[in-house]
């Protein structure tokens, strides 16, 4: 990071896409600069009290608004000011390079927040989550990015992180008085201590995997037999035509991603290659790549084709049970039941075993006979019949995703899905690796405490083991941190930001 005393300027808005941009500028000389720059109608900014708004003209480039703020009254803690334009890219790189040519010069990825982080403007996790904030795109992730930057998140790990200083203090203070042989902390009381803390950090640690679905989105993985209209599915949820989409077996031959916020609940949809036995070593590789999918899902909507005969529906379903793990959720769907109007009942063929596939004249033959609740106990039989487990409450939904039909039930189920075992509203979240990795070491550093106190360990190996907990615990609010980490976190911020 260049020099902090530089005064900064930089876009605070996108460029070109609106009516109004904004140009945030601060340091120590960013009201001379302001007063440089635009020509005020009244006044100058620099003899302005803060929280102003100023009305002036950069000349021969557009009439502007300047918001003066005061420092320590300001997002970064300095002096700085806001200027409002036209949201030509022509007008803001104008008046940008006429702020460093007046001797700004312009902002890195993140500097404003890190500055205001310097300052003591915020801690370390609520910056992260700033950015997080500015990524959200539903409002579950709003609500979790809003309460860390609130302090929620940060007040809980510094309670924490306080009475493990306690504890290392009463520690260190009987190393002082060894040869006394004292102890200034019943070992009982310490492992209670220990305990709790372990515990706060576990439910911390464990509630990453909720806090990183609802950041990144849930993933929810399509999967099924070739030509089951997997990505007919994908593409209707979407409502777009994000997949091809063809008659050919095997179009899809790599995982297709797409989000969608359901009920304020971002959701991650991967549509996955045809599940079956190829030859074909392009394929292979995508029907590979759907297993990994489909394992790392946190919940799969298993396709099966309403067209295709009970066989061998019966088949991709047991393909398709065995590779969800028992912790996710699934959703089996019988897709294309809008072929079953296109013939009445009384004109469905007999299966004739002379054909493996009928001619497409007759688009449904093998399932149409069976309502969903007659499927999904055939379903079930041959699942037990093959050592398949047999998910609890098993069902199997018809829908058309050429139609719709079924789609909003679907969609229900989903959200469902997600809300049951899901923290309230209050509760704190980890959505940030960095932060899980940090819990985690800090979790095992107080494990080794408790080894340490069962074993009677000499209390200052004992004590060094709580001390790097505690400095885990601080790395992540910024107690303690390096500038390689400060570079690392604030790089990956936007312009202006």
């Amino acid at each position: 990071m260049k020099h902090i005393q530089d005064t900064i300027c930089a876009p605070a808005s996108s460029v070109g896409g609106g009516a109004i941009s904004v140009i945030r500028v601060s340091g120590p000389d960013a009201l001379l600069l302001a007063d440089k720059v635009v020509a005020f109608k009244t006044g100058a900014a620099l003899s302005s009290e803060g929280y102003t708004l100023k009305y002036g003209t950069v000349p021969d480039v557009d009439d502007v608004l300047v918001a003066v703020f005061r420092a320590p009254h300001s997002y970064t803690g300095e002096d700085a000011v806001e200027i409002s334009c036209h949201g030509s890219v022509y007008i803001v790189r104008s008046i940008l390079q006429r702020l460093v040519d007046a001797g700004a010069r312009m902002a890195e990825p993140g500097e404003f927040t890190r500055r205001a982080f310097a300052a003591g403007k915020m801690d370390l996790a609520q910056a992260e989550a700033v950015a997080d904030l500015i990524a959200a795109d539903s409002a579950a992730s709003h609500r979790v990015a809003l309460s860390q930057l609130r302090g929620g998140y940060s007040r809980e790990l510094r309670e924490l992180r306080e009475k493990l200083m306690d504890i290392a203090a009463l520690m260190e203070l009987e190393l002082d008085f060894s040869e006394e042989d004292v102890q200034f902390a019943g070992r009982a009381q310490l492992q209670n201590l220990l305990d709790s803390a372990i515990f706060r950090i576990e439910k911390l640690a464990s509630s990453f995997k909720e806090g990183n679905a609802i950041k990144n989105g849930v993933p929810v993985a399509i999967a099924g037999a070739v030509n089951a209209g997997k990505s007919t599915l994908l593409n209707a949820l979407l409502g777009e035509q994000r997949a091809i989409v063809s008659d050919i077996p095997g179009t899809t031959r790599d995982t297709v991603e797409e989000t969608l916020s359901l009920d304020g609940i971002l959701f991650r949809f991967i549509d996955t290659a045809g599940l079956r036995e190829s030859a074909d070593s392009i394929e292979k590789i995508g029907i590979e790549r759907s297993y990994s999918s489909i394992s790392k899902a946190e919940a799969v909507i298993g396709v099966l084709d309403g067209c295709a005969q009970l066989k061998d529906v019966q088949k991709a379903c047991a393909t398709i049970v065995a590779s969800v793990p028992e912790d996710k959720t699934l959703i089996l769907v019988r897709n294309k039941v809008d072929s079953y109007d296109a013939i009445a009942p009384e004109e469905f063929p007999k299966v004739d075993s002379f054909y493996r596939v009928l001619p497409l004249k007759y688009p449904a033959f093998g399932t149409y006979d069976l309502d969903p609740e007659k499927l999904a106990e055939k379903l079930a039989f041959y699942l037990e019949k093959k050592g398949v487990r047999v998910p609890p409450d098993f069902r199997i939904l018809d829908i058309s995703a050429l139609t719709g039909e079924g789609l909003d039930t679907l969609k229900g189920l989903l959200v469902a899905s997600r809300r049951q075992g899901v923290p309230d509203s209050n509760a704190t979240l980890v959505t940030n690796l960095r932060h899980y990795e940090a819990l985690v070491r800090a979790q095992d550093d107080l494990r080794q405490v408790q080894v340490g106190l069962d074993r009677q360990t000499p209390t200052d190996l004992v004590v060094q083991d709580l001390r790097d907990a505690i400095y885990e615990l601080g790395t992540i609010f910024g107690e303690v941190t390096t500038e390689d980490i400060l570079d690392t976190i604030f790089s990956r911020f936007c312009i202006g930001k």
